[in-house]
């Protein structure tokens, strides 16, 4: 059975625990990061020199970079149409995963560490009004994207969705102001209705 290091409350673990749950394939999860501790042991960091989350191991198989998890697992069981054949789809759905990895959460992390890992007298209110402005022009950006599209890469759900949706749904639970985002919001809601999703896109913001 596919193994599964990381917390749920980790938005990387997140997006392989819903991939997961996408496809149906049955897996054991082992609590690790955070509050868990573990990754730094010698064994762990055997499988993952970086001592992050997530981990999987299948059949001896061991990844990490949870992008490249969803990738690998997408692309492992093509029936469910998470990594489609045709290429300019396919690479749709890449581009929103890389742009989710490299622009969006490293925008909003200032305001997530501030506003729920921190205490209140400890946050630089600056640093997260900036980070919150950041993403609210972020999030401009996908609303006008989903505009003439259900989804990220067309009219099929794909492991673009996945990664994105994780971080969206952290965004929309957090205790900031936000712009109208009613292409977004609607997106998030047709993601929500997935049973695949029901597990993740539960989950308080912690």
């Amino acid at each position: 059975m596919l193994k599964v290091w990381g917390r749920l409350s980790s938005i990387n673990v997140q997006k392989v625990v819903w991939c997961l749950d996408e496809i149906g394939l049955p897996y054991e999860r082992m609590e690790a990061g955070g509050e868990f501790g573990l990754v730094n042991t010698p064994d762990y960091r055997a499988m993952n020199p970086n001592g992050l989350v997530p981990t999987i191991e299948e059949d001896g198989f061991v990844l990490w970079e949870s992008n490249a998890i969803v990738r690998y697992l997408a692309a492992k069981h093509p029936r469910t149409g998470l990594w489609p054949e045709d290429l300019r789809i396919r690479a749709d759905a890449d581009r929103w995963m890389d742009w989710q990895a490299t622009t969006a959460t490293p925008a909003l992390r200032d305001a997530f560490w501030g506003l729920i890992r921190t205490p209140p007298e400890k946050r630089d209110e600056a640093l997260i009004r900036r980070s919150v402005g950041k993403t609210d022009e972020n999030m401009g950006i996908l609303d006008r994207w989903l505009a003439n599209r259900p989804y990220l890469a067309g009219d099929v759900f794909t492991a673009g969705d996945v990664a994105v949706g994780c971080f969206v749904h952290r965004w929309l639970n957090m205790p900031v102001e936000r712009s109208a985002m009613p292409h977004v919001e609607a997106w998030h809601g047709r993601l929500k209705a997935r049973p695949g999703a029901r597990q993740i896109l539960s989950l308080p913001v912690s």
